[in-house]
């Protein structure tokens, strides 16, 4: 039994994590007990010694003075702070006015509200419940089909997981040990190219069945001329405004991402301050909020360390490496298989701890078949996002449903959640058909000078070589 257990500790110490997670043990604490339990095993079985456990206080240590991870309570407290100071009632009650007398408009004005909040607040909680308040009682009074109009709002909040300054753009960067301010770059597009797929399926709703998304009747629409546009400026002027001194910023290289962070947090304060809306309250409230998710995000990562410490030693990694590689279809097999793997996993965990758990784990092995690391957090990023949309546990959903009139039944929120969960999946097999959406803006690669190539079979047993220099840096050359 011992000479078997030594030579099958790391996928008995994976099963072991699984069963933890599965029965409802808090996450952080899982990872910590197995790390620490099959190091101690691994010790009495002669496979490691007792100085390993002594890395430990330094990969403590080491996380705590990560400034990468700064960023995480200064976008998490600009994004609270703004929510509670009314930017988002103000941004839907506007936009509202703009599209109010096109058929689907509030749809529209969701949409285009759930994009602008995604790149001030970076929150999907947020911006679901800021939405889910305000947007969906006006949408069921004037006659909107219920389901569509719940799928929406959780839809466009979840915007908020993908388009800069995302929280969990952040973390992916610091485990796959990248630049954020690459993931920033290469998640804009597939994030405003997501934002079009939403607005298209909601013009091809009110083209099958109109009445489902009627316009605002001419009494709902109180703003026109001169106070519309007065409204705009006060309303969309100063989000506008912080967007380009957090995102700008970075994406030019004028501040890293954690100080476009520190300067989003006073940017914020500051428009408080100007609606007359920062008070002690409004501060408790987002200072207690950010404590709280930064402190999950910090035992969360602690916690892996100490999983990832024993797991490498008892060559987890090897282990995890021979399975992935050997899977049939080469680099793209092992996209497929990745991609499905993260899919049903969003359904019992959420996106941190993807992240800090499964993430780890394969990034070696795609950085092994030649794909490039930021594209493929990228890619991760955008199937995580079905994480919140997926029936019966997406956060998005229990978000919606929290703050949701009682009329409003939970299966139709299920069931409007279910179309916008198939265009998220579309999103991902875009970005692997067209990698160039996310690398368009990353610096290549020392070695793309040499075009690609990937061997597909052909139906005559053969195969065809396609040559594109638009997949250099995301393909391994000559990868079959």
């Amino acid at each position: 039994m011992e000479a078997w257990l030594a030579v099958n500790l790391a996928p008995v110490m994976f099963s072991a994590l699984v069963l933890f997670l599965l029965s409802g043990y808090p996450v952080a604490f899982a990872l910590a007990a197995v790390g620490l339990v099959f190091g101690l095993i691994g010790i009495e079985l002669g496979l490691l010694t007792p100085a390993l456990l002594q890395a430990l206080p330094d990969r403590v240590f080491g996380i705590m003075r990560n400034e990468i991870l700064l960023a995480v309570p200064f976008f998490t407290f600009m994004g609270l702070v703004l929510e509670r100071s009314g930017m988002a009632e103000d941004l839907l009650d506007t936009v509202g006015q703009i599209f109010g007398g096109v058929r689907g408009g509030l749809a529209y004005a969701v949409i285009f509200v759930g994009a602008l909040l995604a790149a001030t607040t970076g929150v999907v909680a947020a911006s679901v419940i800021a939405m889910g308040l305000i947007s969906l009682p006006i949408m069921l009074r004037y006659g909107y089909h219920r389901p569509l109009a719940a799928g929406v709002i959780a839809a466009s909040g979840t915007l908020a997981q993908i388009i800069p300054p995302s929280l969990v753009l952040i973390i992916m960067a610091d485990v796959l040990g990248r630049s954020v301010g690459d993931m920033y770059k290469g998640a804009l597009i597939p994030g405003l190219l997501l934002t079009g797929l939403y607005t298209l399926y909601i013009f091809g709703n009110t083209l099958v069945r109109p009445a489902a998304l009627p316009p605002l009747p001419p009494a709902a629409r109180t703003l026109h001329g001169r106070a519309l546009a007065l409204r705009v400026i006060v309303a969309l002027i100063p989000p506008l405004a912080l967007i380009f001194l957090v995102l700008g910023t970075i994406f030019i290289g004028w501040a890293t991402p954690t100080e476009g962070g520190a300067m989003g947090a006073v940017g914020a304060l500051l428009l408080a301050r100007a609606k007359g809306r920062l008070n002690r309250d409004v501060l408790v409230q987002s200072m207690a909020s950010t404590a709280k998710i930064t402190s999950f995000v910090v035992f969360i990562l602690i916690g892996s360390s100490v999983f990832s410490l024993t797991f490498r030693a008892v060559n987890g990694d090897l282990w995890v490496e021979h399975l992935l590689t050997g899977l049939p279809g080469g680099v793209m097999g092992f996209l497929i298989f990745v991609n499905i793997l993260v899919f049903l996993l969003a359904f019992f965990l959420d996106f941190f701890e993807i992240a800090f758990i499964i993430l780890p784990l394969l990034a070696p092995v795609a950085e092994k078949l030649g794909i490039d690391l930021v594209w493929f957090g990228v890619l991760i990023g955008v199937n995580l996002q079905t994480s919140f949309m997926h029936p019966p546990f997406g956060f998005a959903l229990f978000y919606l449903r929290s703050v949701a009139p009682p009329a409003v039944r939970t299966s139709e929120i299920y069931w409007g959640a279910v179309p916008f969960l198939g265009i998220q999946i579309l999103m991902v097999a875009l970005i692997v058909i067209f990698p160039e959406l996310v690398s368009w803006g990353l610096d290549a690669p020392a070695d793309a000078g040499n075009p690609t190539q990937i061997t597909i079979p052909d139906q005559d047993g053969g195969s065809s070589l396609l040559d594109s220099p638009d997949f250099e840096g995301v393909f391994p050359v000559g990868q079959p």
